[in-house]
């Protein structure tokens, strides 16, 4: 489907881009999109370690207190 194929165009981009924190940001978007929440959160955590005042580290936070009042075993940060 179109989230696979956002995941695999952006997987491209960051071979030959790995700093990428929007790509990394984008990715987990499309992860979580697709329900994958581990990988979204990954990707958040790789983003926001390169541009730590990005969208994605409040993704991050985000999932993080879902995760908190969800299930705790979905996630390994």
């Amino acid at each position: 489907g179109r989230i696979t194929d956002a995941i695999e165009l952006l997987n491209d981009y960051l071979a030959t881009h790995p700093n990428s924190d929007e790509a990394l940001y984008l990715r987990g978007r499309a992860h979580r999109k697709a329900g994958r929440i581990r990988e979204a959160i990954n990707d958040y955590l790789a983003s926001a370690a390169i541009n730590p005042d990005g969208p994605a580290a409040r993704a991050y936070r985000m999932e993080i207190e879902i995760m908190d009042f969800y299930d705790r075993n979905l996630y390994n940060p």
